[in-house]
């Protein structure tokens, strides 16, 4: 069995493809569209894998990593961002992202 994956990804279309293709290759897959619903969300979703949008409406993909960390967990997280200077990655990986992927 294949990991379950968490999704947080303000953009709806971009959201439900990334949901969609994911299932196809055969992984449990859960989403949310903000920083507040991930927080809500994520820790009683049992995912092993966190992608989040860098960008949210309520905050960041970071500001989500530092209070997941905070609150005690520590997902195996890949940040998803339209930048990717040197700068930018090394925030994310800072944060506690292991990889930063731009989109």
């Amino acid at each position: 069995m294949k990991h379950k994956l968490f999704i947080v990804e303000d953009n709806a279309d971009t959201r439900f493809l990334l949901a969609y293709l994911l299932d196809l290759a055969g992984y449990p897959v859960e989403t949310a569209g903000s920083l507040q619903e991930a927080l809500d969300r994520y820790p009683p979703s049992g995912a092993a894998v966190l992608l989040s949008d860098v960008g949210l409406p309520d905050g960041t993909g970071r500001d989500l990593m530092h209070r997941l960390r905070a609150s005690g967990a520590a997902p195996y997280a890949i940040a998803l961002s339209g930048y990717g200077t040197p700068a930018d990655i090394a925030e994310s990986l800072r944060a506690g992202f292991r990889h930063h992927l731009v989109k």
